[in-house]
């Protein structure tokens, strides 16, 4: 069994110094602490735990840059939207598996050892069903496999344009399904999953989901993750109050049994009521931090909904920019611009911000894709090495999570495990040579 020894590592107890990870397979074995490395151990500098992904769409990493433009005189999510709308259109399944591996190697390389693949584009150019229902959800795996990464695949249901069942655009043809059909695309979905996949549910957001719809759909996630965007826009909070006299995130903690399964994405635009109430649920608030500031979205209230108890994860989203420590930092410093202080998400318990933002966003990310994690025996092998030789780690101690978050970021990491396999060595994925050539094929045809 292959053995890693590491100067110091994070485990869930706090840092140790000189610890042996053996590893079987794609599960930590045994971890000794305080021991000298062995003649035939491999010795690095520091380890951490893989974190998770909470939100990705992975075909919108072939659209990063394209949207960069001012547009109309009210640019913003929704013109963004149309952008996004028009890049999908030519896409084919192989498209979007090149793509999707493009963005899962980035995600490893920045210190992702697992995503939450939100995954809505499930038909044909034409709007319609592929044979195979499943079609579209076999390139992410492929995607998945093809780069390592660890996979919790949500397949999104989709019906309508707006608030009150209102009918689908054009532009979504290639996202609709019906209950019936997208329990067909659901259990279609599970049967091309590898064995450490977890698959749960997406009912989209509130515009494209009637109620009865909600309903007849939870079923199908039979205790595995359900995530949906909520309150991400304004406009979308006042349509929701027009619709239903209650705001997104009120009316699913009034009507959808909101619990810790749940993840609800965004949930940017949530007044002090929400913010209490969702916090108290046990569900996980995933925030996309630079997705949220390239959109111009808003900020979160994490101060307050941490304060309460509140639980979150991270996540990329539109994929704009992939990096792991970026999420964390976007997401310290929006506090920081709204308050006009500093250090605002730590509590009496943890004085470094980078210590506190890397555990909330462990724990939270593990629950909202339904897996555990940590450096522990018996838990997967998912590990990440810091390189203390960066400049920006020099003489790092007990700050060694503030260096990487905010001084270092991805060039400080040296190498990446998932599932006991090493998949990133010396800054630079394995795989990051063939997958690149792919993509730039494909996105120069798609563009061209």
């Amino acid at each position: 069994m292959p053995q890693l020894w590491f100067e110091r590592a994070l485990l869930p107890q706090g840092w140790a110094e000189r610890v042996r990870v053996t590893v079987d397979g794609a599960t930590i074995a045994a971890l000794e602490t305080g021991v000298e490395p062995g003649v035939e151990d491999a010795r690095h500098s520091a380890a951490i735990p893989g974190l998770c992904n909470v939100h990705s769409h992975g075909f919108q990493r072939g659209m990063a840059g394209l949207s960069e433009r001012r547009g109309r005189p009210d640019d913003d999510f929704w013109s963004w939207r149309e952008v996004m709308y028009r890049f999908l259109d030519r896409l084919t399944p192989d498209d979007i598996a090149a793509i999707s591996a493009q963005a899962y190697v980035e995600m490893l390389e920045s210190g992702f050892t697992r995503v939450g693949e939100f995954h809505y584009l499930h038909n044909d150019a034409s709007g319609g069903r592929y044979a195979d229902p499943a079609e579209t959800a076999g390139s992410i795996v492929a995607a998945a496999q093809a780069s390592g990464i660890g996979l919790t695949l949500l397949p999104v249901f989709y019906a309508h344009g707006d608030f009150g069942g209102a009918p689908p655009t054009p532009g979504q043809r290639r996202f609709i399904s019906d209950v019936d059909g997208f329990a067909r695309l659901v259990e279609a979905s599970r049967v091309k999953l590898p064995a450490d996949a977890v698959l749960g549910i997406a009912p989209h957001s509130l515009r494209a989901v009637t109620p009865e719809e909600l309903a007849a759909i939870l079923p199908l996630a039979d205790g595995a993750p359900i995530h949906i965007h909520a309150a991400e826009q304004v406009r979308e909070v006042q349509a929701c109050v027009a619709w239903s006299g209650a705001r997104p995130v009120q009316w699913l903690l009034d009507n959808a049994d909101i619990d810790a399964r749940w993840c609800l994405i965004h949930s940017t635009h949530i007044d002090a009521q929400e913010t209490a109430r969702l916090a108290a649920s046990g569900a996980v608030a995933g925030l996309c931090p630079v997705t949220e500031a390239n959109l111009g979205d808003g900020i979160f209230p994490a101060v307050d909904y941490l304060a309460a108890g509140g639980r979150l994860g991270v996540g990329t989203d539109s994929n704009i920019l992939i990096d792991a420590a970026g999420e964390l930092r976007a997401l310290e410093y929006s506090q920081r611009l709204a308050r006009r202080k500093r250090a605002l998400l730590v509590d009496q318990n943890e004085p470094s911000v980078g210590a506190k933002l890397f555990a909330m966003a462990q724990s939270g990310g593990t629950q909202a894709l339904g897996v555990t994690s940590g450096l522990a025996a018996g838990n997967a092998a998912d590990i990440v090495s810091l390189n203390l030789d960066h400049p920006s780690m020099a003489g790092a101690g007990t700050d060694l999570l503030d260096r990487w978050i905010f001084a270092a970021g991805s060039p400080a990491i040296d190498r990446v495990w998932r599932g006991g396999k090493k998949v990133v060595e010396h800054g630079r994925h394995l795989a990051a040579d063939s997958i690149a050539e792919r993509y730039r094929a494909t996105v120069a045809a798609l563009l061209a």
